[in-house]
């Protein structure tokens, strides 16, 4: 029977993906878990797997073209079975979403509402705030990054493959991000088809065996350049494409304001140094002291540790920061969970391994969702001061400037301290003014005193 091959959802918040590189051609035999093409996602470049034994007998999409998420991009069968049918479907599928425009167009007033009943059946927690999954659970103390990898949302404890709901132990999930393994794409030997711990070690086993995937192209989608020369047009990335969306939602709707204060950093500047005496395994950032503190000031103040959610304010028990993190193809950011729980020396840790994998695009959904608060740095740009847009449902993000020398009153006396700006932006709906003004004096009082952050 003839398996169709579709583009599937796979990060919590893709609506449609690029075909990056075909890695199998027509008339290859494929099993079922064979990586087929390498897909561009709105955070990462992924891998896309075959759900069926077979060959893989028609490839219907091309490398660089975009398709929305449920579109066929080919179709495995055996050699004398006949996908005609299928074929036609396919292509007459764009022909009939071309003349759909044709139809009386809603009008422009009413646009916001139709952005949401126009959303593909695959809509995500980013575009509907209401649908946002709770965060991961928590991972487990002093078992290093690998634990991190295995925190998962609550609610994915049924992951769905091919449209079909698929279950896992949770000895099965955990190992899986341990691994890097997407559940996803495992086939469950368990009752039911659950996903159980044997299914993981064959599946890490065909991983090790295989070999090693070539790193996806940087070269961005072909540009359009002018006959004149004048000017070129960029295809946008899934990624820009998600930014540009994000943003609308943010900073439109949300009713933003914003509190900056000015902190001292001489303390942090000095414990940065006795660190970095001891060797560079101890080494720190400033921005690694200002998500400790933002972390321990949350876990203070769970008003501000919430999400807005519509038709009512979710608080979290729990504190998981997001980290801005700059790529070539645009803004993404990697949590670290947990972080008021942790020493400054694994936030750091784990910082520079989730900047690393989000410049290398090799992010895996739980590692960029599920966060409770973002912190965005400027500072070595050297940026004095900025605003950052609120990352929806989020009630806040705190933008942080650069650490310099400084002409300051201390005592009756002008001296010279390192200070640092930083403005945070609060959605009133959910932080009045009031509120945003305790939790960054929380913020102030233990960047400035650092030594309570390692107590």
């Amino acid at each position: 029977m003839a398996t169709k091959v579709v583009m599937e959802a796979l990060s919590p918040t893709m609506e449609e993906g690029r075909l990056v590189k075909w890695l199998k051609n027509e008339g290859d035999a494929v099993k079922s878990g064979d990586i087929l093409a390498e897909v561009e996602t709105d955070k990462a470049v992924m891998e896309l797997v075959a759900r069926g034994d077979g060959v893989l007998r028609k490839r219907i999409a091309a490398e660089g073209d975009s398709s929305p998420v449920g579109t066929l991009l080919a179709v495995i069968a055996g050699d004398d079975e006949n996908i005609d049918a299928l074929v036609a479907d396919a292509k007459s599928a764009p022909a009939a979403a071309a003349a759909a425009p044709a139809a009386p167009a809603a009008p422009a007033a009413k646009s916001a509402d139709s952005r949401v009943e126009k959303a593909p059946p695959a809509a995500t927690p980013a575009a509907r705030p209401a649908e946002t999954p709770q965060p991961p659970l928590p991972p487990a103390r002093g078992s290093g990054f690998g634990a991190v990898q295995a925190a998962e949302p609550q609610s994915s404890a049924v992951a769905t493959t091919g449209g079909a709901r698929q279950r896992s132990s949770p000895l099965a999930r955990r190992l899986a991000g341990e691994r890097g393994l997407e559940l996803s794409q495992i086939r469950g030997s368990g009752p039911g088809g659950r996903i159980i711990r044997r299914d993981i070690e064959h599946a890490a086993s065909a991983v090790a065996a295989r070999p090693a995937a070539k790193p996806a192209p940087k070269a961005a989608p072909p540009r359009l350049i002018s006959r004149d020369g004048d000017y070129q047009d960029i295809p946008l990335t899934q990624i820009r494409k998600t930014i540009a969306r994000r943003l609308t939602e943010s900073i439109g709707p949300i009713p933003t304001f914003y509190l900056t204060a000015e902190f001292d950093a001489e303390r942090a500047s000095e414990i940065r140094a006795q660190l970095k005496e001891l060797g560079d395994e101890y080494k720190i950032s400033y921005n690694d002291i200002v998500i400790k503190a933002v972390a321990q000031a949350l876990a203070d103040h769970p008003d501000v540790n919430a999400h807005w959610m519509g038709d009512r304010i979710r608080h979290f028990n729990r504190v998981h920061v997001a980290m801005a993190v700059a790529t070539e193809a645009g803004l993404i950011t990697p949590v670290i969970f947990d972080a008021d729980r942790k020493p400054i020396g694994q936030i750091s840790a784990e910082a520079r391994q989730l900047a690393g994998l989000a410049r290398q695009r090799k992010l895996t959904p739980e590692q960029y969702t599920g966060s409770t608060f973002s912190v965005s740095n400027l500072g070595m740009f050297g940026i004095d001061q900025f605003t950052a847009i609120i990352n929806p449902p989020e009630a806040g993000i705190l933008a942080v400037g650069g650490v310099e020398a400084k002409p300051v009153a201390l005592d009756g006396q002008v001296v010279v301290r390192q200070r640092m700006r930083v403005t945070m932006s609060c959605d009133h709906r959910v932080v009045d003014g009031a509120i945003g003004a305790q939790f960054l004096q929380s913020v102030k009082r233990f960047f400035e005193n650092p030594l309570l952050l390692v107590l």
